[in-house]
């Protein structure tokens, strides 16, 4: 078996692809794109040659960073499944169109000014088309159970915890004469984070590919990021001023409106406007009521206890652009959520260009910034920035709450490992920066004697 690491290896975190290959079939573990710098984006081709053989792709959730190559199979002429769960089905569809509807929009814009320059004219990296070819391929499977996905491949999808539906993938490879155990971990999520149930490791492997994002330290703790939340959001209240939260559409939108409903039942805050300027961001809070099966016994009852809606009634749900521009003449308070969540497009850019010279204005981070986005430069401290060609002064508080991220931290990561280390697995590190993913290393080392190998993308591991 040959498994050619196609993308978050070498350091980058996005652009997840796992090409597997056995003496029987050939099968895609992701298909990611690639975010962030410009050089990051110059990545995005489909995984492996045109000729190459591909029986199936399988999907461990629903993120740009894990689905986003997908059109560029099927543009390819590829019309083979593509395996998930069927909330990570609903997601993908949502995510993938909305890719192909920006990249067209994005297009549009570059080719008007090239043809004004006299310059050749540029094609998106693919169509609506092609985003509705292959979402056409997708097909359910359930979690826990195995599933014949090629000749002599089976998977199993298990609870991972990071967004809704996500999955750890392990693949039963019959070569050989024996079985073979191949675990993917995909994004797996912190424990005790609210809405979505806590990951299922497994607890055998022959090799593991293991996500390293967050591997030299731990977020700070839920109940602490909550607390400093609260707090932003009341003293910003009583000073009248505005609140900008980049969101991503699916999770961490969910998250912080389920919160301020709670501070609002719980009587932290009495209500004031709240906007949530994302089409997408609407739309997937919708595939979250239809998947309440994935949600833990404290959100449950949450929502059984009260409809959530009763709470938000100053929620103003944004899907029109004038809706979008009206937010600017808003007064505070107010808080707006809108995408993208790290500031690398979508309607936040227009919000930030309009509030972020302004003392008044807070800008709450809420989840991972990749290097080279507007949201990194916001993180890091930097004093102007340019959004749309015009420079900006950054007056604005910038908040970072690491204790929402979606990923796990260190401990968490460890605790996932623990379960499948005494079968003294090969373990690959990939989706981590240089420092967190050596950091872990690191660790994987002292505690479990496991060497941890660190990739570079078109490494090719054999077992």
């Amino acid at each position: 078996m040959k498994i050619t690491i196609a993308g978050a290896a070498g350091g980058e975190v996005t652009g997840s692809a796992y090409y597997v290959q056995t003496k029987t079939a050939a099968v895609l573990v992701d298909c990611g794109l690639f975010q962030g710098s410009r050089r990051a984006e110059t990545l995005n081709k489909p995984p492996g040659g045109p000729k190459q053989r591909l029986d199936a792709v399988l999907l461990t959730h629903g993120h740009l960073d894990h689905t986003g190559r997908l059109p560029l199979l099927s543009k390819r002429g590829h019309r083979m499944p593509v395996f998930a769960t069927p909330a990570t089905i609903e997601m993908t569809a949502l995510i993938l169109r909305d890719a192909a509807r920006i990249q067209a929009s994005d297009t549009a814009r570059r080719n008007k000014k090239l043809e004004r320059a006299g310059q050749p004219l540029v094609q998106p990296l693919y169509t609506p088309e092609d985003a509705e070819t292959i979402i056409s391929c997708l097909r359910p499977v359930p979690y826990s159970q195995p599933v014949e996905i090629a000749p002599g491949i089976r998977a199993i999808w298990n609870e991972s915890g990071h967004m809704l539906g996500s999955g750890s993938i392990q693949l039963l490879v019959d070569e050989d004469g024996r079985t073979k155990k191949v675990v993917f971990s995909g994004d797996l999520g912190p424990k005790n984070a609210p809405i979505l149930k806590d990951y299922e490791p497994f607890c055998e492997a022959d090799l593991v590919f293991m996500e390293s994002t967050y591997g030299d330290h731990d977020h700070r703790p839920f109940t602490e990021t909550v607390e400093e939340f609260v707090e932003i959001v009341r003293t910003t209240v009583e000073a009248r001023g505005k609140m900008i939260v980049p969101t991503f559409a699916v999770g961490r939108a969910q998250l912080i409106t389920g919160l301020l409903g709670w501070m609002f039942r719980n009587n932290k805050v009495k209500p004031f406007p709240l906007f949530l300027d994302s089409p997408m961001a609407i739309e997937a809070t919708e595939i979250y009521a239809r998947h309440r099966e994935l949600f833990d016994e404290d959100m449950i009852h949450f929502i059984e206890e009260k409809p959530l809606a009763e709470d938000l009634k100053s929620l103003k749900l944004c899907i029109t652009a004038d809706e979008s521009k009206q937010i600017n003449d808003q007064p505070g308070p107010c808080l707006v959520m809108a995408g993208a969540g790290m500031c690398n497009a979508g309607r936040v850019l227009h919000h930030l260009k309009a509030s972020l010279w302004r003392r008044d204005t807070h800008v709450l981070i809420v989840g991972y910034q990749g290097n080279g986005t507007l949201g990194r430069q916001l993180v890091d401290g930097a004093e102007t920035v340019t959004i749309h060609g015009d420079k900006i002064a950054v007056r604005a508080k910038i908040h970072t709450l690491g204790g929402f991220s979606a990923h796990a931290g260190q401990t968490d990561l460890m605790a996932w490992f623990a379960a499948i280390a005494p079968s003294k697995p090969r373990v690959v590190l990939t989706h981590g920066e240089d420092g967190p993913r050596n950091a872990l290393a690191a660790l994987v080392k002292e505690r479990h004697g496991i060497d941890c190998q660190l990739p570079a993308i078109g490494d090719v591991i054999e077992l």
